[in-house]
């Protein structure tokens, strides 16, 4: 498994070099800087260490009251047929844990840093098709008071791990611009393959205006989720999260 995920990884490494390399005689680069917001809920299940599973369910109204510190940040250069892309996303949440039969109260928080790096070539006008790796660190720290049998709840007990793991991603794009000024796009992808994480995936639809030749905005709607789990007892680590949500991203082109 080590073997084929390290192949993976240089074959990724390996495309995105050949894509920097690539002569552009026909057409300067093209870059696009793009901060951009997602207003997002959040559904799965977290555990760590020895601690019971804990159920998330965490609405767009939850984690805006919760959040602590976010930015995301997507960049793209690109030429007729060559696009390299980077989306990077940091977010720090405090969340309540919800109460369950083996749970009574508690909080968890969580500090997750995902950056994605991305190389397509376009295959039809409208399609494009490449490989990416996505790196995840994600960072839980949960104090939980758990119901004892026969009534009572147990001392405040705390837990933390953290974890670091690279899914490769296999994308696709389809996009449509219209007189020069709007622009539909669906991208998805499918990745892990039980080498980082067991499965991650994303779905994002959206439409873009171009205001000039320097400005855009975008808005749409992205599913992204991520099943992630290692190790048992105190080295038992599980992240089987789904993120959806609308997102508006403002574009600078250079």
């Amino acid at each position: 498994m080590k073997r084929l995920r390290n192949l993976l990884l240089l074959i990724v490494f390996a495309q995105l070099n050949l894509f920097a390399q690539e002569n552009t005689n026909d057409k300067k680069w093209e870059f696009l800087i793009e901060p951009y917001l997602m207003i997002s809920s959040m559904n799965g299940e977290s555990g760590i260490r020895e601690l019971p599973p804990l159920d998330v369910d965490v609405s767009a109204s939850d984690i805006f009251s919760n959040l602590e510190f976010g930015s995301m940040l997507y960049l793209e250069a690109r030429t007729d047929k060559w696009v390299i892309g980077s989306d990077l996303v940091f977010t720090r949440l405090g969340q309540d844990v919800n109460p369950t039969t083996v749970v009574n109260s508690g909080k968890i928080e969580v500090s997750q840093l995902i950056w994605e790096v991305s190389g397509l070539y376009r295959i039809r006008p409208f399609l494009e098709a490449g490989i990416g790796m996505r790196l995840n660190s994600i960072t839980m720290d949960a104090d939980i008071r758990r119901n004892v049998i026969g009534g009572g709840t147990t001392d405040l007990i705390n837990a933390d791990n953290s974890e670091f793991w690279v899914d490769p991603v296999i994308i696709a794009r389809l996009s449509e611009t219209f007189k020069d000024k709007w622009q539909l796009q669906l991208r998805t992808d499918i990745g892990g393959f039980g080498i980082g994480s067991d499965i991650t995936w994303l779905v994002q639809g959206s439409v873009g205006y171009r205001f000039s030749k320097l400005f855009q905005t975008t808005i749409g709607y992205r599913f992204f989720g991520m099943d992630y789990e290692t190790g048992s007892g105190i080295e038992n680590f599980k992240y089987d999260i789904t993120t959806s949500g609308p997102l508006i991203k403002l574009g600078f082109n250079i």
